[in-house]
């Protein structure tokens, strides 16, 4: 006789429905995959290495599932910091490799810097994304001391256009180049006002704004792959990303060709907050010195000594200054050497090492704005020193009780602002 025992298993059937697929677990996200178009460095070259190895993500937690979620979040944080590492990188490639974009950002430097000293101001002109970018863009100018503002291109068309003044320089933000509201408001802009157009296209002729307002200037902010295909979505990532740092380069290099001192008028603007906190308030000539003790001594004789030597040191000493025997290399000389000179003797080239009856003696306690008054002289008469003739790149040897304890460039006192 057959025994029959009941069967016991986990499953649960459920009469009267249809059978539904088997749904597959989500993918991981999709590695970097080059564009259609190659670009002229390969991207594998431009990544960071080993970022995506499973192996370097840190293990979080002890419980199988947790640390397995856990890998998943960090694999996936990675893959976006690392993708839009990438597209710094390959931006950065292309205004080192490229003369449309090299050419495009000189010549928006130069017209920011000539409408700046018509008393003209940047108004950064974008909608979504890409006027967010201009809001923080607008930000940092007027923190480095260039007037800017932000127009929305909306509001503009309903009375703002007032914003725009005749001296004034106007850069669209767009990343596709034919951003509706922007076609709708370039019309109403006076095509005699430079224009500057912040967008993806590498040509001047893809871009639907530049075929309209052909004298505008390109600004090219490409990406290395869409973002459809780093993240399987087109949110704007690594687009506002390299706009962002495109829009950053253009605001420090402005500013430097403006401001003979960037950080005293960014201080200056900047009063508030950890980073207002962090400025000291110098009054006087000393407290912008630097202290010749700390300078390092690249040798102690003239003889033989290399300008690639005194690069070298150079680019080790905190302050960027280097002593050779009883003469000084100041950071602004340093930085004018060319390639043909690192082999020369250091003596041999013309205004590089200022020797010590060169330097400008001026006391510890000079008021600052004081200096400056007396150095913009084109002859300039120190009290107790004598007539000197002058320049940015000359050395003043700060005196205290009779002894020099400091030294900087003149260009460091004319450049600051009290």
């Amino acid at each position: 006789m057959v025994e029959h025992h009941p069967v016991h298993n986990s499953e649960v059937y459920l009469l009267g429905l249809s059978p539904r697929p088997t749904v597959p677990p989500p993918s991981p996200p999709s590695p970097l995959t080059p564009t259609a178009v190659e670009p002229s460095t390969p991207i594998e070259q431009l990544c960071l290495d080993d970022v995506e190895d499973p192996e370097n993500v840190p293990e979080a937690s002890t419980r199988p599932e947790a640390s397995t979620l856990a890998k998943q979040r960090i694999t996936g944080a990675v893959h976006v910091l690392n993708t839009e590492a990438t597209a710094l990188r390959s931006l950065t490639h292309v205004y080192k490799t490229d003369t449309i974009a090299a050419d495009g950002f000189n010549a928006a430097v130069e017209v920011i810097v000539r409408q700046s000293g018509d008393r003209g101001k940047l108004v950064i002109i974008g909608v979504g994304k890409s006027g967010h970018i201009g809001k923080k863009l607008v930000a940092t100018f007027n923190s480095l001391g260039l007037h800017a503002t932000f127009l929305h291109p909306t509001e503009a068309l309903h009375g703002d256009l007032g914003k725009i003044r005749k001296h004034d320089v106007v850069l669209f933000i767009t990343f596709s180049g034919m951003t509706p509201e922007l076609l709708a408001l370039l019309p109403h802009i006076d095509p005699a006002l430079p224009t500057i157009v912040l967008t993806s296209h590498a040509q001047p002729l893809g871009c639907e704004l530049i075929r309209q307002r052909p004298t505008a200037i390109l600004l090219p902010a490409p990406i290395h792959e869409p973002e459809t295909v780093s993240f399987g979505v087109s949110a704007p990532t690594t687009s506002t990303t390299v706009a962002l740092a495109l829009g950053d380069a253009l605001a420090v290099v402005v500013s430097q060709e403006l401001h003979p001192s960037v950080s005293s008028v960014f201080s200056q603007n900047h009063p508030g907050g950890a980073i207002g906190a962090s400025f000291s308030k110098p009054s006087k000539i000393g407290h912008l010195a630097v202290p010749l003790c700390e300078i390092p001594v690249c040798a102690t004789s003239l003889d033989g000594v290399l300008c690639a030597e005194i690069l070298k040191t150079g680019y080790e000493s905190p302050s960027g200054w280097v002593r050779v025997s009883d003469s000084l290399a100041s950071p602004g000389r340093i930085r004018r050497l060319d390639a043909a000179e690192l082999t020369r003797a250091a003596s041999d080239v013309a205004d590089f090492l200022v020797e010590r009856s060169e330097w400008i003696s001026i006391d510890t306690h000079t008021r600052i704005s004081q200096a400056a008054g007396w150095i913009r002289d084109p002859f300039m008469s120190l009290p107790g020193y004598g007539e000197t003739i002058y320049n940015e790149d000359s050395v003043l040897a700060v005196m205290e009780n009779g002894e020099v304890v400091g030294v900087l460039e003149a260009r460091q006192v004319l450049g600051w602002l009290e």
